[in-house]
């Protein structure tokens, strides 16, 4: 390996979410982001999925360092739990790295876990790389991409973005800088390949918050916002919108309060008033209120989720009041985020999505600004990433229709040796999932989720039985059968098993 530029993905590649990429060079790692992903129907008590990282935890002396692209779940949401496993030093900028601060609060490794922050254009050296990080705009601050320079050519990793005029909330992408690395000569670009399908380009955060303000001005009821809790402009704009119609806002939810100080300690919330507690906001008149939420993806334990069940403490929802979901829909929530909107509407809730008016615009690269920074970089080699199997095979296709030399299509696991010699997968290493069980990390596909499965889906059976100190039976057995016999209309087959 040591005269191989090498990469694999141990995730994020043919998903969307729980991002994890190594890039291998001279015997040493590097790797890219640890991210999560929502738990799925069919994973009973199971709310947070990440890869595994078992195969590089077997490499941990030779893995130089951990650089996190942005303050996004799915690519740092792993490092609280995974972190004591790998052991190495934490790269990030400011934003993701106050974030990163909070959540290793919470679980104590604030004082174990070293995170260096990077400043703005910032060029660091973990073990043999050379790494020079490049703003990017995205629906949070701090986006980067990483300039990965040896001695066989620099990768480009993009992490997640886009091209935004007008951010609101931080600089402009760095396009000098992009140019100059595309003129020094780009290796490979290891792209983000989430909205390929999209022929427009994604849009300005500023148009959006046009949209919240025109919006907010129809309904005299309680609003309730859903967002995303680290998409700070748009916090910032509903915050705004709010204000502007004579509106308080409450936060509801963890997240959000955990971003809303990580903002103010950088600055960046200076200009809002502070926010309302749900349980302070109970006072208020229903025309004087906003609610901002946590749970647009419908997520079980989420704020929205407990509201559209009427079983939040301190916040309801009824006829007159209207739900505004300033979100996508990330595929694979489809189920529980029309549950959730279904359930509000049955309540007399007005509900609104980004079908019926412009109150969300994607963090990610359409069509055209994938093929401006085709334009800029001009890589050898393009390794699509962060996508569904179509959108990395779709990518693949329009690398080459740009004339990039090659365009490599991997699945997590498959390693690509990106030099020397032409791009192509040299070995397969294996991958997993592990599932948040309380304070546990379980194997998806290990023996307790299996059984756990089972037992939720095709019912379970258990007997009690007294005996006495000589062994004999002291009256009926108790025969207990959840999801197997129904109370009353299988009392014959009961009675068959206690006998």
């Amino acid at each position: 390996m040591s005269e191989e530029l090498l990469f694999v993905s141990l995730g994020g590649i043919g998903e969307i979410g729980m991002n994890l990429y190594l890039y291998g060079y001279q015997g040493k790692w590097l790797m890219v982001d640890l991210g999560v992903t929502f738990g799925e129907e069919g994973m009973p008590m199971i709310d947070v999925v990440m890869a595994d990282p078992g195969w590089i935890e077997e490499r941990r002396d030779d893995l130089v360092g951990l650089v996190v692209t942005h303050g996004h779940e799915d690519h740092l949401g792993a490092i609280p739990y995974l972190w004591p496993r790998l052991g190495c030093p934490i790269y990030a900028a400011p934003f993701p790295a106050a974030i990163l601060a909070e959540k290793l609060k919470e679980t104590g490794l604030e004082k174990k876990a070293k995170v260096t922050v990077i400043p703005p254009g910032g060029r660091f050296k973990a073990g043999p790389f050379d790494i020079e990080t490049v703003g990017f705009t995205h629906s949070i601050p701090d986006s980067r991409g990483l300039a990965i320079r040896t001695k066989f050519g620099t990768v480009f990793h993009t992490g997640d973005w886009k091209f935004d005029p007008d951010p609101l909330i931080g600089p402009t992408t760095d396009f000098e800088a992009l140019r100059r690395i595309g003129k020094e000569g780009v290796l490979a670009l290891v792209g983000d390949s989430t909205n390929v399908f999209c022929d427009k380009e994604a849009g300005s955060e500023s148009a959006v918050r046009a949209g919240l303000i025109e919006l907010f001005g129809r309904f005299k009821g309680k609003i309730a916002v859903g967002c995303f809790a680290t998409n700070v402009a748009r916090v910032e704009s509903v915050a705004v919108a709010a204000h502007m119609h004579g509106r308080h806002v409450a936060l509801v939810g963890r997240s959000l309060w955990r971003i809303d100080r990580a903002a103010r300690a950088l600055g960046l919330f200076n200009d809002l008033p502070e926010f309302l507690s749900d349980r302070d906001a109970a006072h208020l008149p229903n025309d004087k209120l906003l609610f901002l939420c946590t749970g647009s993806q419908g997520e079980p334990r989420s704020a929205f989720n407990r509201i559209s069940l009427d079983e939040h403490p301190h916040v309801t929802l009824g006829r007159g009041d209207t739900a505004i979901f300033s979100s996508r829909v990330i595929p694979g929530n489809e189920k529980a985020i029309f549950g959730l909107q279904n359930r509000l509407t049955r309540q007399g809730v007005h509900v609104v999505t980004d079908h019926d008016a412009f109150i969300h615009v994607s963090g990610h690269p359409g069509r055209p600004e994938l093929t401006e920074l085709y334009g800029l970089l001009r890589p050898q080699i393009a390794v699509p990433m962060h996508g569904e199997v179509r959108h990395v095979q779709e990518h693949a296709n329009l690398a080459r229709g740009l004339g990039v030399e090659q365009a490599v299509e991997v699945v997590n696991g498959e390693m690509v040796r990106l030099a020397p010699g032409p791009a192509e997968v040299v070995d397969v290493i294996p991958t997993g999932k592990l599932g948040l069980d309380g304070p546990r990390l379980l194997r998806l596909d290990g023996d307790t989720l299996r059984t756990r499965r089972r037992m939720v889906f095709n019912g379970s059976a258990v007997t009690t039985v007294v005996l006495d100190r000589v062994g004999r039976v002291v009256g009926d057995p108790l025969v207990s059968a959840p999801g197997l016999l129904e109370e009353g209309e299988d009392a014959a087959i009961h009675e068959a098993a206690v006998e």
